[in-house]
Order: C-alpha cells, then sequence, then structure tokens
C-alpha cells in the first residue's frame, strides 16, 4: 500500500491496513456535525456553498464529485430509453446545455446531501493515506477507452495528489488500457513520493470539524490478542461543541504556549491577566478609540449591540478564515477568545482584552481585512464604548 507521509509510529513495524470501520464512523461524525450546523438555518444546499462548506477543499470538491456521479447515473438510466436517439448531435448538445444550466441550480435537501458528503470524507481521506490505491480503484470503475476522458472531465475535483494524474492526461504513446494507466500512475508515484503532500498535513485539514486520531486509521489484521481493554474517553470536542460550532476545539495546537496558558483559566478568574502572554508594542496596539470611531461613522453605527452571543454570529467560513489567519490555525484559541470577548462589560475591554492576549502573541497586522472583520463583530457586541 503507498501510504504517503504516514510515521513510522503509526505503522508500528508491521502490515497495516486502513481501518474503514473508523472511518465510516469518523465520516459519520462528520456529517452530522457540518449539516447540523448549516441545515439548522437553511433548508437547501447550494452549488456555491458546498465548494466553501468545510475547511477541507477536497472534501469540498468531492462532493460536488458525488452530485454530479449520481447525475450521470440518472442520465445512463435515461439513454436506456428505447425511444430516442440519444447519440444524436442536437440531442448531446442540449443535454451538454442542460448539464450546464443543472450545474448553476444545484439545490439539495439535507436527506440527499448527507450521503454525498460522507462519501466525501471517506474518499478524502482514502485518497490522502493511499493515492495509488484511490487512482487505481477509480480506472476500474471506467472502461479503459474512456479513462483518458474521465481524468481530463474530473482533473477538476482532485485537490490532492493530483500530480499523480496530470501527465498521464493526453499522454503520447500511453495504451488505453487499465494496466497501462495502473503502471503510469505507479511510475509517477516512485518518481513523486518524496514531494507528495504528507497524509497527516492533508487531513489536517479535517481536525477544524472533529479531531481525526490518525493512529486509528490503521488495524493490523495479525493482531489478534488485545493487551487490555479498550477505555472510550469523551473529548474535550464532544463534551463542549454545540451542534451550531462547527469548529471543535484543537486538543494538539501547534502554539503549545499560549494553549496552555489558555486552558489552565478557569471561567471565573480575571479576564486581563496578561502574566503568560507576550506584550503588545504600543504602535501595533489596537486603539479602542479609534476603532469606535471608524466604526461609528460607517454603516456599522445601527448595528451596534445587536449581537448577543458572539460564536453563534460567525458564520462558517467567518469561522475558518479567522481560524487560519488570526489564531494560529488553531480553532480552540478563536473559541476561547469569543467567549472570553462575551465577558467583557464594554468595547474598550473587549478590545484591551485582545491587545493584551492576541495581538502581540500572534503578531496581529491591524491593516489586514480579516482582522477589519473580526473588530467589526465585536463593534456590533457591544452598545456602549467604555
Amino acid at each position: 500500500m503507498a501510504f504517503v507521509g504516514i510515521q513510522q509510529t503509526f505503522l508500528f513495524q508491521f502490515i497495516m491496513t486502513i481501518n474503514n470501520a473508523y472511518i465510516q464512523e469518523y465520516a459519520d461524525k462528520f456529517t452530522v456535525k457540518i449539516c447540523d450546523a448549516y441545515f439548522s438555518q437553511r433548508k437547501y444546499m447550494t452549488g456555491p456553498e458546498m465548494v466553501q462548506l468545510t475547511p477541507s477543499i477536497q472534501v469540498n470538491f468531492f462532493s460536488i464529485k458525488s452530485l454530479f456521479e449520481a447525475w450521470q447515473k440518472e442520465l445512463e438510466k435515461m439513454k436506456s430509453n428505447p425511444y430516442f436517439d440519444y447519440r444524436d448531435n442536437a440531442v448531446h448538445e442540449a443535454l451538454k446545455e442542460f448539464m450546464n444550466i443543472l450545474s448553476r441550480s444545484i439545490k439539495v435537501e439535507r436527506k440527499d446531501f448527507e450521503p454525498l458528503l460522507k462519501n466525501a470524507v471517506v474518499e478524502s481521506i482514502h485518497l490522502a493515506l493511499d493515492p495509488v490505491a484511490y487512482f487505481e480503484k477509480e480506472f476500474d470503475k471506467k472502461d479503459p477507452s474512456q479513462l483518458n476522458i474521465y481524468l481530463k472531465e474530473n482533473k477538476k475535483y482532485f485537490k490532492w495528489h493530483a500530480e499523480l494524474i496530470q501527465n498521464i492526461i493526453d499522454r503520447a504513446g500511453l495504451a488505453h488500457t487499465k494496466e497501462a494507466f495502473k503502471q503510469a500512475l505507479n511510475q509517477n508515484f516512485e518518481r513523486l513520493g518524496d514531494q507528495l503532500e504528507p497524509a497527516e498535513k492533508l487531513l489536517d485539514t479535517l481536525n477544524a470539524v472533529i479531531i481525526l486520531e490518525l493512529p486509528k486509521l490503521f488495524e493490523n489484521p495479525s493482531e489478534t490478542v488485545s493487551s487490555g481493554p479498550v477505555v472510550e474517553t469523551e473529548t474535550a470536542v464532544e463534551k463542549n461543541s454545540s451542534k451550531e460550532e462547527i469548529f471543535s476545539q484543537n486538543l494538539e495546537p501547534e502554539n503549545d504556549h499560549l494553549q496552555e496558558s489558555v486552558l489552565q483559566e478557569s471561567s471565573t478568574a480575571p479576564l486581563l491577566n496578561n502574566s503568560n502572554y507576550k506584550v503588545v508594542p504600543s504602535e501595533k496596539a489596537l486603539d479602542p478609540l479609534k476603532i469606535w470611531s471608524r466604526f461609528e461613522t460607517e454603516e456599522y453605527s445601527i448595528m451596534k449591540g445587536t449581537i448577543k452571543d458572539l460564536a453563534d454570529s460567525i458564520g462558517i467560513n467567518q469561522k475558518f478564515m479567522f481560524t487560519k489567519v488570526l489564531f494560529d490555525g488553531n480553532p480552540d484559541l478563536l473559541s476561547h477568545a469569543l467567549k472570553s470577548i462575551d465577558q467583557c462589560e464594554s468595547f474598550g475591554d473587549a478590545i484591551n482584552l485582545l491587545n493584551q492576549r492576541y495581538v502581540g502573541e500572534l503578531n496581529w497586522d491591524q491593516n489586514s481585512d480579516e482582522l477589519n472583520e473580526f473588530l467589526q463583530l465585536v463593534f456590533r457586541k457591544f452598545d456602549h464604548r467604555a
């Protein structure tokens, strides 16, 4: 099996196989959490929203791929009708135009979208772990004579390890047989193996929704004796995440120092205790007076005091953006910051909190669009400045 980047500690020095049971279980939980948040306020999923639904671009595009594969199956059923000539060029062009119109009019209810998303999560994990096996399975689905066309039409859906199939498409001298395609695929893997993104890095994009436990992705079929009972523990994500919170707490954040100091604080601890944080230089500190005055002169003036709980007022895309740009890729920091701001008495207190805890520690850029959007939300939380 062509595992990409999985550390030796996960292989346990013996042959491992992918644990499909755990992947299915994980995909179920991932799907429910995403759908609970999205469909709590909407009835339908649209195409543009599918593209940006989760922090994983591969999951998003595989959701769309699954949708159009379902459409292709329906089209094949329609073509089996004996009363019409679907080989006619005019019919072919009409169907092509019909497909273009449909692609701009995607409207999927939850019950129909959930299987698409679950399949996308499962496929994404398999692609990250063993890209050769994944693409070989894709080859096996198609007639050999159609493989090149299939790859040309579907390459836009492969955001991970696309380089493995890129130079196979329209390759001169490549026999149109499954064996030839698989041989070329394996040659690409041998040539590019060290350059491919590690599976851990690709799969880390899923952790913002639910933590993916890498050791559980593999099982040892030859291991029949258990060293003891398996104790299931409840994670902080499962304890604290509500249905509206897409971005679950990251149990192993990149910024260990900041996470440690954050988690040590209780809900009753003083809000402005800066002993564990990097002091922000005065020239980089946020000025609550200037920020408040600026927003009051803009269209946001009538919106101050309109937000009760910040976490409930931030959209999925905003959470992803704030987590990535402002909070060091760590959703736990964002979650804690929002809860801390909710406890502040005024806009000035909230800005002082940000200065003391995050601006210097995470080196925020005062001129960034992401910070400006974040501060707009903080402005809307409070109806008075100080």
